[in-house]
């Protein structure tokens, strides 16, 4: 079959590579019908290349059709249409029936003390062959994907339930944000746009989002979103203030993570670090402050005192300089973490399958592309061309073709 694989540095290229097959009982094998690429994927294309070998497969946002099933796996058939979520969590241990999958106690990889394994991506969480592939081994799968309907509907109904729902869906939850409050979304990429529609759907009065590029910030005003123009603005936090009542609002999603704008000397490390050999790269962000933590900062000085800043940006820096005095200051509740996808997939398929599209699923996907196109939707992705937010993968789409 074909697959992206990650050759080095910003090198990303398609191979055919053996096909999979099932390993354990608990296994299923889907064929891909769709791949999406996600902010967190450039993160290993150009930041963490320490912990992932030349040939491993990326993409953790995928659905298709089961193909077979392992004898353990009960619940699925082949012919089933399902989404797999980026975890693999098998429902059953002490972590998961906490509503914890993100950190399940099966799948852990207890080598590098990290939670739960992921699709596609790295050592640090199992090193497991991703989604952006003809073909997809499921492991856990007795638990993990998501039937939804076999109908007309365009994979991008159902395709987000993998990653950018539950993801938005967790932010806004940990937000807290009280009935008739204010939140700031930072950062209009999937991830933004969906957890500032998600805050507007649950209630939120006032949703402010910011970001600076004008694709974004018109994807979002499409859908209500009182929107924060980066480019025209010198302090953000000032910014917000002033818009809500001089207090700022009650809840800050950073939407952004790790390689936010306005962090130049963090940027320069950060690049260092990922072009060093792996053998010092690894200890170099394992043990430093590579994080550009421009996006954090202004989070904390722009909510309100007695707020709660939600963290859904991934950040990988183990001692990244952090303004603890202002933040016990304000008495800010800080909640974060990667999203238990299983947890809230009974909130949000009612909302992605009704026809209505409360939070807009179907106006999300800018960009859809032939998995052999990958390296291009890669490199237009990190750059922001052609008015990119959010790119799938065809696997059945030839070269060059998509829209």
């Amino acid at each position: 079959m074909y697959a992206l694989t990650w050759q080095g540095h910003e090198d990303v290229r398609v191979e055919e590579v053996p096909d999979p097959t099932l390993v354990a009982p608990t296994d299923a094998i889907v064929r891909v019908t769709s791949t999406a690429v996600c902010g967190s994927d450039l993160h290993l294309y150009s930041v963490l290349g320490a912990f992932i070998d030349p040939g491993d497969v990326l993409g953790h946002e995928p659905m298709g059709i089961v193909e077979e099933v392992g004898s353990e796996v009960t619940g699925l058939r082949p012919g089933d249409r399902v989404v797999v979520p980026f975890n693999i969590s098998c429902g059953t241990c002490w972590m998961c029936t906490r509503g914890l999958q993100s950190q399940c106690e099966t799948t852990q990889t207890l080598s590098q003390g990290t939670g739960a394994a992921l699709l596609g991506y790295t050592k640090l969480y199992g090193q497991v062959a991703g989604g952006q592939a003809e073909y997809l081994r499921v492991p856990q799968a007795q638990y993990g994907p998501v039937v939804v309907p076999d109908d007309d509907e365009p994979d991008e109904r159902y395709l987000y339930l993998s990653d950018v729902v539950p993801t938005a869906w967790q932010a806004v939850e940990y937000a807290g944000i009280p009935a008739d409050g204010s939140v700031l979304v930072l950062g209009l990429g999937p991830i933004g746009q969906m957890a500032a529609r998600i805050a507007r759907h649950r209630g939120a009065s006032r949703v402010i989002a910011a970001d600076r590029v004008p694709e974004r910030l018109e994807m979002a005003r499409r859908h209500g979103i009182e929107t924060l123009d980066l480019r025209d603005v010198d302090d953000v936090a000032g910014a917000v203030r002033d818009l809500t009542s001089g207090r700022g609002p009650d809840a800050v999603i950073d939407a952004v993570g790790m390689e936010a704008h306005g962090a130049p000397v963090a940027g320069v490390i950060q690049r260092g670090a990922a072009l060093l050999p792996d053998v010092l790269a690894r200890p170099a962000i394992e043990k430093a402050g590579i994080d550009r933590l421009a996006a954090l900062r202004t989070a904390i000085s722009s909510v309100r005192r007695g707020g709660t800043v939600s963290v859904s940006g991934v950040y990988g820096g183990a001692v990244d300089p952090l303004p603890m005095m202002e933040m016990f200051d304000k008495q800010l509740t800080v909640r974060m973490g990667q999203a238990n996808v299983r947890r809230w997939i009974d909130d949000v398929l009612p909302l992605v399958s009704d026809p209505a599209d409360p939070l807009g699923v179907l106006d999300l996907r800018t960009h859809r592309m032939s998995l052999h196109d990958a390296p291009r939707a890669y490199e237009m992705f990190q750059k922001k061309q052609d008015g990119c937010v959010k790119v799938v993968l065809d696997p059945s789409l030839a070269p060059g073709d998509g829209d």
